[in-house]
């Protein structure tokens, strides 16, 4: 089975990448491939993670990490064959918190691809042009479809008149539809890039 990590990439008190991830996931599910078990979603909460900004004293590119945070972080990166990247969209561009989480790593993330789902006043669309710079650096194949959420079309709030009140997913029809195509990418992406890819090498910490 292909794993495929949905990277909820904004850890900002009240943001909604944890909301849109578990979205793709659900939804992601009723695509055809994801419900007959030959690929899996699984979310990856940058939250959860518990990375400093960067404190590797030695480029990601020559693999020889020193902490046990960036070893632990290589190994779950190292175990998924592709990735969904869910971004808001900051001054145009992505999170810090997300663009640090890639800078950690390198051969963990080379030869794999990955789709984008973004959200923002315009769709977070700019974010996501960013992002595609900064992985192709890490040899990161990007899909070309994508899927962009308004913060007004594509979410309830429990305050109508405050877009920063919790919000529920409620999106269009055609959302979804997009979803699927990039999971329908990410999947061809993962079979043509298979014999590029390194096997996992990277061990996590020891307890």
């Amino acid at each position: 089975m292909n794993r495929v990590a949905i990277i909820a990439g904004s850890t900002r008190p009240g943001r909604k990448s944890a909301t849109v991830a578990e979205w793709v996931r659900e939804a992601g599910h009723q695509h055809p491939v994801v419900s007959a078990g030959t690929m899996s979603l699984e979310v990856v909460d940058l939250a959860e993670a518990g990375l400093p900004l960067l404190d590797e004293p030695v480029p990601a590119a020559f693999g020889s990490y020193q902490h046990a945070h960036t070893r632990d972080w290589a190994a779950t990166v190292a175990g998924f064959d592709g990735f969904v990247f869910v971004t808001p969209e900051y001054n145009h561009s992505i999170p810090g918190v997300l663009k640090n989480a890639i800078d950690y790593l390198y051969t963990e993330w080379a030869h794999k691809p990955a789709g984008f789902v973004s959200y923002g006043l315009a769709g977070g669309v700019r974010a996501v042009e960013h992002l595609k710079l900064v992985l192709s650096e890490v040899k990161v194949a990007p899909t070309s479809s994508q899927v962009a959420l308004s913060v007004f079309d594509d979410f309830t709030y429990t305050d109508p008149t405050d877009p920063t009140s919790p919000a529920i997913m409620s999106c269009r029809p055609h959302q979804t539809a997009g979803l699927h195509e990039v999971l329908d990418d990410v999947h061809a992406l993962i079979g043509a890039l298979a014999g590029r890819r390194a096997p996992a090498t990277t061990q996590p910490t020891e307890p």
